[in-house]
């Protein structure tokens, strides 16, 4: 499965979901992206202390745009959150996520969203391992 996880700045929560997705997914069968339809200039030094704390560096990774190019090589988009600002993709099977986006939030509350999020992922994960036999 391939998935790309969109919110607005891919500086939050589509981040953290495609950090998780990559870390718990078979490689060799599925892969994930996260992008926005206005990308920020970086993830938010909230998402990247609260990742840290897991192990997970995302001090590196880059807010990118969603192109066709991009939603061409995904099998599934899932939104988080970002209601009208939320992208669509014609021939892409979407589901939304409706999280608080951790921008500006107190490290306990950014916490929070991050477990939600790997809660998730996981569940998609698992789903998807179900459909798969």
């Amino acid at each position: 499965m391939k998935v790309i996880f969109a919110c607005v700045h891919n500086a939050g929560r589509s981040q953290m979901a495609a950090a998780f997705f990559n870390l718990l997914a078979d490689q060799k069968k599925d892969q994930a992206w996260s992008a926005g339809t206005e990308p920020g200039q970086s993830v938010h030094p909230e998402v990247i202390t609260a990742m840290n704390e897991i192990g997970i560096d995302l001090s590196k990774a880059k807010p990118q745009l969603l192109t066709d190019k991009l939603a061409r090589r995904a099998d599934l988009l899932i939104t988080m959150g970002c209601g009208e600002a939320c992208p669509y993709v014609p021939g892409l099977l979407r589901d939304d996520w409706p999280l608080s986006d951790p921008k500006g939030k107190s490290i306990e509350e950014v916490r929070k969203v991050r477990d939600h999020i790997r809660q998730r992922v996981e569940s998609l994960l698992a789903s998807n391992q179900l459909l798969r036999g």
